[in-house]
């Protein structure tokens, strides 16, 4: 009778446990890869994909694969931007470009990200990578001349001196000093993570690592010139003495992977937020990937992320918390073609796969993304989702997930993707919007997909320019190749009512009205919106020259590169405004 009773309670304290456990809220692992393309895996381009990606594979068999999930924009800072907070980027003051070289924040003080939904339900939170998404400098505008290199007469134009490479003054090391020497505000401890280490952008100044709210180390020099240009860093600016290019991808998966096994020993649930610098530029692998793919430079570079991901895997493995974690793999964009697209193209590899378009464009190549979540017991291994997902809709899902319920004036576009990772077939969102670098908006609406102008909208070229509008029927043109613009004007005054309906209410969700941050630009261009609101973004910089021999996909970009001196390593930059 005894060991019956002692039986019976055991198996009830097991029942107990096991309800326990299940019923945990789960460690969640957002992993943001920059600028890898659609097609730039081999889960999602097996026939015209030539990098090997076994590692990021193999994540893809353990999860649900999504083929039809997009960045809200063609560029990272609006990206970025939809996927911390459920919004799209366009109703900010960012309608075009991305955040400027030492930039003001863009998230506002008040506004809830994953971060923070994570926090108020007990989570550890910690961003680790890149952010670029503003901080509060303490440089004031006068004093940001003195983080440019000195100036030296211009024997072609006297009154436009050219920058030269140089090493600082002492002035500017004095300055530099007290600039980053004191706290950096309005960061990512302030935008509901605990802790931050990760550089701004790998390809800007600062060039250091930031930890939490102080510069690691002081800059006293500016990044030498060998290091500019050919792909590598876009614009010479302060740094460490003996900065390496190459250690920003490493570091950042050391502070990941240690994360990780920390966290997992402590009884509370974690969020990490690890946005990766690669493969975006500056493109410097490390010893050991050099040449490793037998492709070009970008190529051996991702192949270096893939595996990054997959020892940050196995470190989850090791912890015992990876049956109790969710996965999110996802890129911030499309893959950008100044990286030797049109070589790869040459070698048969297609970074965007069968789609249009590259990085920055409103063009599929531009915003559909890879999108894979694991989440053991939950999503079944190996699946496919076809449903039309975004970015932004993280954030509703991890609401819904850890049980909180949203105010009116938080995630207005993101839907909750909770359904489809339990097998729903049932759409969960009706509707989504992907925007280009110039703030040309791509609608979506089933397997319509409709673009309120000519071309790109980005650094693409080509496309009907007879028409003034895009529509296209995704389901039987992926590649966007036959504009029905003319032949469906029912269809194109629809979509632009539909357009026009989620940027008077202020939201996509359902739930009271919302004000935007500033008057949503409209197009067509003649349109007579006020233009009070409109900003000037800077532009990324190339830096690559034109390639000698146009191809298919050369031509798509070279409005970009034409500015660009072929013989000169140092990038010029272009001004673009928002309309």
């Amino acid at each position: 009778m005894k060991t019956t009773f002692l039986l019976l309670y055991g198996l009830l304290l097991a029942m107990v446990c096991f309800a326990q456990t299940t019923s945990s809220k789960p460690n969640i692992i957002i992993i943001l890869a920059d600028d890898l393309g659609y097609g730039d895996l081999k889960c999602y381009n097996p026939e015209r994909g030539k990098i090997a990606t076994p590692q990021i594979d193999k994540l893809a068999s353990q999860s649900m694969r999504f083929t039809d999930g997009h960045s809200s924009s063609g560029v990272c800072s609006p990206s970025r931007y939809a996927l911390l907070t459920g919004r799209y980027h366009w109703r900010t003051r960012l309608q075009a470009g991305i955040v400027d070289v030492f930039g003001a924040p863009l998230i506002a003080p008040e506004r809830m990200t994953i971060g923070t939904l994570a926090k108020q339900k007990g989570y550890q939170t910690a961003a680790i990578g890149k952010w670029h998404l503003g901080w509060e400098w303490p440089i004031s505008k006068e004093q940001k001349s003195l983080l440019q290199p000195p100036k030296k007469a211009n024997k072609d134009d006297a009154s436009k001196p050219k920058r030269v490479p140089d090493v600082a003054t002492e002035k500017q090391v004095e300055a530099w000093s007290g600039f980053f020497s004191k706290p950096i505000a309005a960061g990512p401890t302030t935008r509901g993570f605990n802790t931050y280490f990760g550089t701004d952008v790998p390809n800007w100044p600062p060039y250091c690592f930031i930890e939490n709210d102080h510069t690691v180390g002081v800059p006293s020099e500016f990044l030498p010139i060998a290091d500019i240009g050919n792909n590598l860093a876009s614009i010479q600016g302060p740094a460490l003495k003996d900065w390496k290019l190459d250690n920003i991808l490493p570091a950042l998966a050391q502070h990941a992977e240690a994360f990780i096994a920390d966290a997992a020993k402590h009884p509370e649930p974690f969020l990490l937020y690890l946005a990766l610098t690669a493969p975006h530029t500056p493109l410097s692998p490390i010893d050991g990937w050099k040449n490793k793919s037998g492709l070009n430079t970008y190529a051996d570079f991702v192949m270096q992320t893939d595996a990054t991901v997959g020892r940050l895997l196995d470190v989850l493995e090791k912890s015992g918390a990876a049956g109790n974690t969710l996965v999110i793999f996802t890129s911030d964009n499309g893959c950008a073609p100044y990286i030797g697209a049109d070589v790869l193209e040459q070698k048969g590899h297609y970074p965007s796969g069968s789609l249009r378009g590259y990085k920055s464009d409103a063009w599929e190549g531009g915003h559909r993304v890879p999108f894979i979540v694991r989440w053991p017991g939950i999503v079944k291994p190996g699946s496919l989702c076809n449903q039309l997902v975004e970015q932004a809709d993280i954030f509703s899902t991890l609401a819904e997930i850890l049980g909180r319920k949203l105010p009116d004036d938080a995630g207005e576009d993101s839907f909750s993707m909770l359904p489809l990772f339990k097998g729903k077939e049932k759409p969960t969102r009706g509707n989504a919007v992907s925007t280009s670098s110039n703030g040309l908006p791509a609608v979506r609406q089933g397997k319509w997909k409709y673009i309120p102008g000519p071309g790109s909208g980005g650094w693409g070229k080509g496309g009907d320019q007879s028409q003034p509008v895009q529509l296209y029927n995704l389901e039987k043109d992926l590649s966007e190749t036959n504009n029905l613009a003319a032949s469906m004007p029912k269809k194109v005054e629809e979509m632009k009512q539909l357009l026009e309906k989620l940027i008077v209410e202020g939201r996509s969700t359902k739930g009271l009205t919302q004000k935007n941050d500033v008057e949503v630009v409209r197009y067509p261009k003649q349109s007579t919106t006020s233009r009070s609101s409109t900003a000037v973004f800077r532009c990324s910089p190339v830096s690559a020259s034109v390639p000698a021999k146009a191809t298919t996909s050369t031509t798509r970009w070279r409005s970009r590169a034409s500015s660009i001196s072929r013989s000169s390593r140092t990038p010029r930059w272009r001004w673009c405004t928002a309309r």
